[in-house]
């Protein structure tokens, strides 16, 4: 089988009009050409007066011919054969097996991935998260956001089934480097557990908040289906560890409420916002150390405005959609000043994890039908940026005392009561206190209290933002309206920690611990953070088999970490 990608097409193009562009392309006769499969569509926007959709396509010839149209064809670059994109497992338990069950903590992508294929290796994984079923958790999150239920620490946007990312975009794509397609594995999971079939074609695909919530009961039943276990409200207190310096070794973990489970490899994929579990892993004496990360605000526009700048008079067309945006600028306090999961018709939502903080983030559903669209606009925090917010010189936790101290500060300009301070952008710009909303009304849910934000975050962040945001109007005419609207704070963009690991993916100085995903500092997003997922099952289920026969080929398919 052979790949032709970079084939183009008017937007407006006919279903049936695929076919005769393969064969034109190609200078194949119709009868040539057996069946085809669109595998990638993308949108070409580079010209808005003639925009394109731009599709790879696996193509079904004649043996005999493939060979002549390769040979054909042997310089062009979007013709290739087929690439193989099977996952295929590296190892499998043996049908009958004394091995440990392993443990994942954490029911976010990388910790259902992660249980997933240790499910499918025959391993029977347990996993642990602290928060409640997803029915129960978006409850308790929408229940919060609207002003019905209290805050609940352990069942909100941050904390639950499915991770953080099920109140957000759902944007399923990642810059991570996949030679071996395991994103591709998670997109067949996704769709098998009840996601869209469109997203294994998208450049871009999304679920949607929604959709989510119903993938992963999904992904659940499959686990439990092939012999794991999933426990909700079960949150880890600190780790039984045993030894000292080389001889360290796991032995398990307690749970909150005093329960002891045994484990010999636990998987620790608690997400970038379990703080508290930081720092008892610290204390005891686990190996983590600071990360860079990026603060800043969200900032909503119009959905129209964006939808015309990126798609000119092609605005609001149905093959579109709601059009994103992706900006960078550089700016004279060397800093640089980024948007951040831009959600297109989507919300601006509470996301925040503890008591007494506001915290913002970004969600669509599937529709993307909102009037807003709304983005993180943020500014890089350094590791130096972190040192005076320490505990102690040196502290690898002053990143998370950064980010609570300016949650606080968000809470507090929000009136205390889990509104967000807010301001329109030509205030924000002009140095003086927003009054009253102009004509765009925020989303953002609990509510917004107007107010000055100069204070919100580290002067040196206000002062990238105010000299940013003006220059964005180049790319995006209109951005830098008087009446979009700034919402504070955006903190939780990544984690603020790292806990280094060696190459079979343990934690360097605790073995058996196999810290991973977005909350141990190696991933971005839920299709990275999955990939992670897989990558360190794939570690355990090596170092298991070595166990059950010793002797057996020990090389990991995983990489360095």
């Amino acid at each position: 089988m052979l790949r032709l990608s970079e084939l183009k097409l008017p937007l407006d193009h006919s279903a049936d009009a695929l076919a005769p562009a393969i064969c034109k392309r190609l200078k194949l006769d119709p009868e040539a050409l057996q069946a085809f499969r669109i595998v990638k569509q993308s949108v070409d926007a580079r010209r808005k007066e003639a925009i394109q959709l731009a599709y790879s396509v696996d193509l079904d010839l004649a043996p005999d011919l493939e060979t002549k149209v390769l040979r054909r064809f042997s310089r062009d670059p979007h013709l290739q054969i087929t690439p193989d994109t099977v996952y295929r497992p590296v190892t499998q338990a043996p049908a009958e097996h004394n091995l440990p069950r392993p443990v994942v903590v954490g029911a976010g992508p990388c910790g259902y991935f992660c249980a997933l294929l240790l499910a499918e290796m025959g391993l029977k994984p347990l996993l642990l998260e602290r928060g409640k079923p997803v029915k129960d958790r978006t409850a308790d999150t929408f229940g919060f956001w609207r002003r019905e239920r209290p805050f609940n620490p352990e069942s909100n946007a941050q904390f639950g089934e499915g991770g953080a990312g099920t109140f957000s975009d759902g944007k399923l794509y990642s810059q991570v480097r996949d030679p071996r397609h395991l994103g591709r594995k998670v997109l067949e999971e996704l769709v098998a557990a009840g996601a869209n079939p469109e997203i294994l074609v998208q450049q871009r695909p999304h679920i949607g908040t929604f959709k989510l919530a119903t993938v992963v009961r999904g992904l659940r039943r499959k686990i439990e289906s092939l012999g794991g276990t999933i426990r909700f409200e079960a949150r880890m207190s600190r780790l039984e560890l045993s030894g000292e310096g080389e001889s360290r070794r796991l032995r398990g973990l307690w749970l909150a409420d005093g329960e002891f489970i045994e484990a010999q490899q636990l998987v620790l994929a608690v997400g970038h916002s379990a703080r508290d579990s930081f720092e008892v892993l610290q204390q005891q004496g686990v190996a983590i150390e600071r990360k860079p990360f990026s603060v800043g605000f969200r900032i909503e526009h119009p959905q129209p405005l964006i939808d015309t700048a990126r798609w000119g008079s092609s605005a609001g067309h149905p093959k579109l959609g709601a059009a994103e945006y992706k900006l960078v600028q550089h700016v004279s306090n060397g800093r640089c000043v980024y948007s951040f999961c831009m959600c297109p018709g989507g919300l601006v939502v509470g996301a925040t994890s503890e008591l007494g903080r506001v915290v913002t983030n970004g969600m669509s559903q599937h529709s993307r039908n909102e009037r807003n669209a709304n983005s993180g606009i943020v500014v890089n925090i350094d590791v130096d940026d972190m040192e005076p917010y320490g505990a102690y010189p040196g502290d690898p936790l002053a990143g998370i005392a950064l980010q609570r101290h300016w949650e606080s500060k968000a809470f507090e300009l929000g009136g205390s009561n889990y509104s967000a301070p807010g301001q329109r952008l030509g205030d924000f710009l002009a140095g003086k206190a927003t009054e009253a909303s102009g004509s765009l009304q925020p989303s953002y849910n609990p509510g917004v209290t107007y107010t000055d934000l100069s204070s919100a975050l580290p002067a040196y962040v206000i002062e990238a933002l105010r000299e940013a945001l003006p220059q964005f109007n180049r790319q995006i005419p209109g951005y830098a309206m008087d009446d979009a609207v700034l919402t504070g704070v955006e903190t939780r963009t990544s984690s603020p920690i790292r806990m280094p690991r060696n190459e079979q993916l343990e934690s360097t100085n605790t073995p058996g611990l196999y810290p991973a995903g977005e909350g141990a500092g190696y991933a971005g997003g839920i299709l990275s953070a999955a990939i992670d997922g897989i990558r360190v099952a794939e570690a355990v289920g090596l170092t298991l088999l070595r166990q059950e026969r010793p002797g057996a080929p020990g090389e990991s398919a995983c990489g360095p970490a």
